[in-house]
């Protein structure tokens, strides 16, 4: 890191200089791939929630049994290359126009691969994001006792929807939080996929300027380096700061219900 700074920094002839760092916003192509791998980071996020949680609570309260191969199948992309991935899903696009030309299924195709906003990196980074979020989540689900809150949530007249988002899923606020941030992670960072099917997020347009702007390359690494850092020990705070506010408050709870319980007795 030391040295990254140092290179960023001092430009031969002109000594020390902040010109890489001052000049980043105005660098062409800067903001559309930050607003293009946003974008997709808020989609995969959105779609490794919706696609993980449900099946892991479905697992969990209804068949438990088949958790090994829940876990089995997240795994799965652990074992293959995102260049095997990116070859598989170009064979797969190629379909479009050789066997789907006459039917309402090509123009799905040609939706996905939309430049402005590529659905095919979206579902590429679930299935990659599938791993890490699943272990994240199934730890948060084995700190909590789902049946437990559920089955009391149930009694006091809840339905199943509202027991999941008011009861279960705020005492999964920590698995969730990191989920997004390993899956925002591993957005922000992927390069071969999208590089190979021809986009330009973020981390594609950083290594496309490093030839012309070597130093505006290395500069854009480390901030981004640094603010994944900042957001993760935000996030650290935040999941550290929920339960001990519930615990203050059950204190506070416990303690009031002290002397009423004696003046009782």
């Amino acid at each position: 890191m030391f040295f990254s700074v140092l290179f960023t920094v001092d430009v031969p002839g002109r000594g020390f200089t902040f010109a890489s760092y001052s000049g980043i916003l105005g660098t062409a192509g800067f903001w559309p791939g930050v607003r293009l791998t946003m974008e997709m980071a808020a989609a995969t996020i959105a779609g490794v929630l919706l696609l993980l949680v449900p099946a892991l609570l479905a697992v969990r309260l209804t068949a438990p049994k088949l958790r090994v191969v829940v876990e089995i199948v997240c795994s799965l992309p652990l074992v293959v290359p995102a260049v095997a991935l990116t070859a598989g899903i170009s064979q797969v696009l190629s379909w479009g126009p050789e066997h789907f030309a006459d039917t309402p299924l090509f123009q799905t195709f040609n939706a996905i691969q939309n430049p402005g906003f590529p659905l095919v990196l979206v579902l590429a980074y679930v299935l990659m994001s599938m791993p890490l979020a699943y272990r994240t989540l199934d730890a948060g689900l084995r700190a909590v006792d789902v049946p437990t809150l559920v089955e009391a949530a149930r009694n006091c007249g809840a339905s199943w929807p509202r027991a999941v988002l008011q009861v279960v899923l705020p005492n999964m606020r920590g698995a969730l939080l990191n989920t997004a941030f390993l899956t925002l992670a591993l957005v922000l960072g992927e390069y071969t996929v999208s590089s190979i099917l021809g986009y330009t997020p973020f981390a594609v347009w950083i290594v496309s300027i490093g030839d012309s702007e070597a130093q505006t390359s290395v500069a854009v690494s480390v901030i981004s380096l640094v603010l994944t850092w900042g957001l993760l020990l935000l996030l650290a705070a935040v999941g550290r700061g929920g339960p001990s506010v519930r615990t203050s408050r059950t204190t506070r709870r416990r303690r009031a219900a002290v002397p009423a319980a004696q003046e009782i007795s």
